[in-house]
């Protein structure tokens, strides 16, 4: 993980994505990290979006929370159900 202050930060983010890599570029404003440039495999730009996205991942909590109180069905059991 690269971190970099960001009145540091003079590179296009381009730049900065083009070097990338396998490691995380955080970005600090006074130590404290304000922005984070994570480089992403095998996924299509609709799981990237959907998974930053604070509705959604709040939409997925309150359904598994359900599905735990109400013991809903285990995926593993729909997929032997559904083949």
């Amino acid at each position: 993980m690269k971190v970099i202050e960001r009145a540091d930060a003079t590179a296009t983010l381009g730049e900065y994505a083009a070097e990338i890599g396998s490691d995380a570029l955080i970005v600090t404003s006074q130590g404290r990290p304000v922005a984070a440039l994570v480089p992403i495999e095998n996924t299509d730009l609709e799981t990237a979006s959907l998974s930053t996205n604070r509705q959604f991942i709040e939409l997925i909590e309150r359904s598994r929370a359900s599905a735990r109180a109400e013991r809903g069905i285990p995926s593993e059991e729909m997929r032997r159900r559904f083949g």
